[in-house]
């Protein structure tokens, strides 16, 4: 045991058997594969890698930001058993938030846009989560509105863990999910490309990266038009910019089509037999875009979630 996790015991408001739960259920968070694509796209001298973030806790890239708000806060004794954890989700985080808290036994209250998939609603309403929907219309900048009202009309119900704005969201990333990608190319990796969401992923991942070898290009990407197919995602000019965001990392801003990963979504089911979320085949789609533009280089992306949650879409695209 360390020094400071001595300390943490000592401090009255650390409930130290929700540490010693959040030990165990770290083994079951990160160090996902890095799946090779081979047979839905080939060029001499270039590779292409996804991390299958789908296998993990919670099922999603979520799962890394959502274990590491709630160790820090569980660590800093800013939420017990006795109050909810309440933040604002369209979905995964939300889920990745339940599973973790349901293994805890600490209550989680999310506000959702109502329009979100009938297979997340399910799912959360499965893990014990208190639901607050909020209007289709407003996306989840009406949802994070509608917590920080929560927060204020009940203070000492709710610790609001505000995924776009803490810093442990993207710190979950730098820390872990980067050198995991180093460490699976054996330091080959010379471009990282990934969507924008909360944007923890691609600003945790690419600092990291840049710090292990400068020479990494990252690229990061949002859907092409404000109303799009893209879960998750955020189309950054019509959208509240989350204060975690760091617009100096990127070395690149692309833009991604719904049509055009909804496209690599039956491609991929054909050839690599896998069935994508909209979110990964539009991860999908940049990398591959950019290994038109290469010559040779070793191309990571992220595969945040599959398609277990998107049945619409399934019935949409091979329908």
């Amino acid at each position: 045991m360390t020094t400071s996790r001595i300390n943490l015991r000592k401090q009255s408001k650390v409930d130290t058997q929700l540490l010693d739960r959040l030990e165990e259920l770290e083994n079951f968070v990160g160090n996902t594969p890095l799946y090779p694509i081979q047979r839905a796209y080939q060029k001499k001298g270039v590779k292409i890698y996804a991390k299958l973030e789908w296998q993990q806790l919670g099922s999603s890239v979520k799962a890394r930001p959502a274990f590491n708000i709630f160790k820090e806060a569980v660590a800093t004794g800013l939420i017990t058993r006795d109050q909810h954890l309440l933040d604002a989700t369209s979905g995964n985080t939300g889920i990745a938030y339940a599973s973790i808290g349901a293994a805890l036994g600490v209550p989680v209250t999310l506000c959702v846009p109502e329009n979100a998939s009938k297979e997340r609603k399910l799912i959360l309403e499965s893990l014990g989560v208190e639901m607050v929907y909020t209007s289709r219309f407003d996306s989840t900048d009406g949802a994070q509105d509608r917590a920080k009202e929560l927060k204020a009309q009940y203070p000492n119900k709710y610790y609001y863990a505000d995924q776009y704005a803490n810093d442990h969201n993207w710190k979950a990333h730098y820390y872990n999910t980067a050198p995991e990608i180093f460490r699976q190319t054996a330091g080959q990796i010379t471009h990282f490309i990934t969507g924008l969401g909360t944007t923890g992923t691609f600003t945790g991942t690419s600092r990291r990266l840049h710090k292990l070898n400068p020479n990494i290009r990252c690229i990061s990407m949002q859907p092409d038009i404000a109303m799009h197919g893209l879960e998750g995602w955020k189309h950054l000019p019509t959208a509240k910019v989350p204060k975690i965001y760091d617009a100096t990392v990127a070395d690149e801003n692309w833009k991604v089509g719904t049509e055009e990963a909804y496209q690599w979504i039956k491609t991929f089911a054909q050839k690599e037999g896998m069935l994508l979320s909209p979110s990964s085949a539009a991860n999908l789609a940049g990398a591959v875009r950019l290994a038109e533009q290469i010559d040779e280089g070793v191309i990571v992306t992220i595969f945040p979630d599959s398609a277990d949650k998107y049945s619409e879409v399934l019935k949409f695209v091979f329908g």
